[in-house]
């Protein structure tokens, strides 16, 4: 199954956590081969990827968001073997108000276009942070 956008149920789990706390949003990305725009122009997912990135950066940063770490899928160690990742980052917010504010922005809804044509398949997962503690227990 595709995943791209939440469920409205999904979407409403987020927003029943709490607001007023940073937050890091684990985004694994699977990109469409072709991807193409609802007028027909044709790019690879990764070209219409990076067109999200670029619309989608400044409005991120002004909420205050920023990218912590950023890598490329290589290798997938544990987890179905038909599943596999672009792209993988952990993105933080200075609150769960600033992530919404981005998605609700006109700005940005008028830009997501990019994504959604990109995206093949997705996962974002929301972490609260943790004290890094010296093992995998904490």
């Amino acid at each position: 199954m595709r995943s791209v956008d939440p469920t409205r149920e999904q979407f409403d789990a987020f927003k029943a956590l709490p607001r007023d706390t940073p937050i890091n949003m684990l985004n694994l990305i699977r990109f469409n081969d072709s991807a193409v725009y609802p007028d027909g122009e044709r790019v690879t997912g990764a070209q219409a990827y990076a067109r999200y990135g670029k619309h989608s950066g400044p409005i991120f940063r002004k909420l205050g968001g920023e990218i912590l770490w950023r890598g490329k899928g290589e290798c997938l160690v544990i987890g179905p073997a038909d599943e596999h990742w672009d792209v993988a980052f952990v993105a933080r917010y200075p609150s769960a108000a600033a992530f919404m504010a981005m998605v609700t922005d006109p700005d940005y809804q008028a830009i997501v276009i990019h994504r959604q044509v990109a995206v093949a398949d997705s996962r974002l997962l929301r972490l609260a942070s943790e004290d890094a503690g010296s093992g995998f227990g904490g």
